[in-house]
């Protein structure tokens, strides 16, 4: 009965079979000696993410696979391993995917005062849906990661979250947000209390990346707006508010990205819950922060990528600095659009 009821489904089904192999090298090493607000730290490590699915109809698809971290420097084959299972859906206008996937899939585009850089090494996979519709290069989104189930040892986790960006010739207008829920532990004291955060940032901007011969070159200016309760003092709300601006330049392999802060400190909690409350920037917690990022893209595709970064960051009447390096290739058999060759500044020095 099971091989009739096989042989029916590939009869009544187009099925495509579909891989995806990535590798994810990271190195950050960050220099905050004598900040009040972030640590010096070296993180690194490699990902290996293999998946394997099944496609029909030529929009639904199931992947299964997993995401294994190594830390640089650990004796352990695995530092850190999280299963992929998820489903997707990939219409012409509508994508939509459910259960646990890849975070890149859903949340890259949201800025470092959401997520920082170490949630991508740290936290890879997102457990929930996200739901998108998008036109050319317009998109808005609502999705769900379920961060933590509750038992007598773990407090219950999790972000709501939505996004969204309209282009009108050079100019666009984009927004993100989320809402943070974290409760206590199922053997809670009333010292635990219950959080509920919600950040949202909405900016406007200026693209002009095609008028020019640069791969990229945008700016945008924004307004940041927070909201923040202890359950256990109802009534008692933060609402942190500032000016986010950002910047970024493109051009032949070297690259500029530039964040700056201006207004109350973010992240009221964070001394009373030094883990898990928050998955932004500590460095938002200042009242004026500028963070500039320069690159070098020594190698630019569809599948390789590698960069190295030198971040300077302004913050605390201090310069502090970090170095970062990232190496990733990423590989499958969907189908992609091609892209234009990629140029670099040094091209002609190498010939």
């Amino acid at each position: 009965m099971l091989l009739m009821l096989g042989g029916l489904l590939t009869d009544a089904f187009s099925q495509d079979f579909l891989w995806k192999a990535g590798v994810y090298n990271f190195f950050e090493n960050t220099e905050f000696a004598h900040s009040k607000v972030q640590i010096p730290q070296t993180m690194g490590g490699v990902h290996l993410a293999p998946e394997i699915g099944l496609q029909w109809d030529k929009r639904h698809r199931v992947f299964v696979g997993f995401d294994a971290m190594h830390e640089y420097g650990s004796n352990k084959m695995t530092d850190f391993f999280d299963p992929i299972v998820y489903y997707e859906f990939a219409g012409k206008s509508f994508r939509f995917h459910a259960g646990a996937f890849p975070r890149r899939l859903a949340l890259d585009k949201y800025p470092r005062m959401f997520f920082q850089d170490s949630i991508r090494n740290y936290r890879p996979v997102a457990n929930g849906v996200f739901w998108e519709y998008f036109a050319e290069e317009n998109y808005m989104n609502v999705w769900l990661d379920w961060v933590s189930r509750q038992t007598d040892t773990r407090r219950e986790s999790f972000f709501l979250g939505w996004s969204g960006r309209y282009n009108l010739h050079i100019f666009y207008g984009q927004h993100f947000g989320y809402m943070l829920h974290f409760a206590g532990t199922m053997a809670q004291d009333a010292s635990e209390g219950v959080h509920d955060n919600i950040l949202t940032l909405t900016s406007i901007g200026i693209d002009l990346a095609s008028k020019t011969d640069f791969e990229q070159l945008e700016a945008n200016v924004g307004w940041v707006a927070g909201l923040e309760r202890n359950r256990n003092f109802i009534n008692d709300w933060h609402r942190p508010q500032g000016l986010l601006s950002e910047i970024k330049v493109e051009y032949r392999g070297l690259e500029l990205y530039n964040t700056y802060y201006r207004g109350k400190g973010q992240q009221v909690f964070r001394n009373d819950h030094p883990n898990g409350l928050y998955w932004g920037d500590p460095m938002y917690r200042t009242t004026a922060y500028d963070r500039a990022d320069l690159s070098i893209l020594f190698y630019k595709s569809n599948v390789v990528n590698l960069k190295m970064t030198w971040a300077l960051h302004f913050a605390e009447q201090t310069i502090y600095h970090a170095q970062l390096f990232t190496a990733t290739f990423a590989l499958d058999n969907l189908q992609k659009k091609e892209t234009k060759r990629y140029r670099y500044l040094w091209e002609h020095w190498l010939k």
